[in-house]
């Protein structure tokens, strides 16, 4: 009985201290094409968070990342089309605004933010946001690697491209811009009232990316060791 007993011990003893090792991160290897990138513009791990961008390191560009959280980011705010000179002022819906939203509102506050180290965001070009198209990992999700671009719609987001004819059912309204929808995983012509979904972008020359973005990379990994 006494015997039983110490065995019984022993065995409790070392599943206790095998749960009280420290565990290992992780082995997961960085995506070749995306990386994950902070509010402050540091790199992290594939297996960290939060992250408020995206590295393409395919287009070198910084993307914006969508959120929840009803900041200028999230992804449930809708955009009319408008730069300040074309297209059409505040006609999309969100909180931030005084009056309804268009692209300029979203692209003005984001660069007085620095969102991720950065100043010059901007609306992507259509070849720029096209080339985020992928199959979705389940026909609920959309077409775009969900692991990085988190609370991206299955809709229209809009680029920079504009001044284009429109098709048949909009052709009394003249001209509009390009979106890329998400959903279908193809590009659309849109009136510039019309609302839509917008993701940023932000071009990093090489002299900036190895300034800001490398350097901070190299601070982060040595304190993870």
């Amino acid at each position: 009985m006494i015997r039983r007993f110490i065995l019984s011990a022993l065995i409790i003893t070392i599943f206790i201290g095998i749960c009280l090792l420290p565990q290992a991160q992780p082995k997961l290897s960085q995506h070749k094409r995306f990386t994950k990138v902070t509010h402050d513009g540091v790199l992290l791990s594939p297996w960290q968070g939060p992250w408020a961008c995206v590295l393409d390191k395919q287009n070198h560009l910084l993307w914006e990342v969508k959120t929840d959280n009803e900041s200028i980011h999230d992804g449930y705010w809708t955009y009319s089309w408008f730069d300040g000179v074309h297209g059409k002022r505040n006609f999309g819906d969100c909180y931030y605004e005084p009056d309804r939203c268009d692209t300029s509102d979203l692209i003005r506050r984001t660069n007085e933010q620095t969102l991720c180290a950065q100043s010059n965001w901007r609306l992507p070009t259509a070849a720029e946001l096209n080339s985020l198209i992928q199959s979705p990992t389940s026909p609920a999700q959309p077409h775009i690697a969900n692991d990085f671009f988190i609370h991206i719609k299955q809709g229209d987001y809009w680029t920079s491209e504009h001044n284009r004819p429109l098709p048949t059912q909009y052709r009394q309204k003249g001209v509009g811009a390009t979106a890329i929808n998400f959903h279908f995983g193809k590009r659309y012509t849109l009136p510039y009232r019309n609302a839509a979904f917008v993701m940023l972008v932000a071009d990093l020359p090489a002299a900036n990316t190895s300034l800001q973005i490398s350097r901070r990379t190299t601070i982060t990994q040595h304190k993870q060791e």
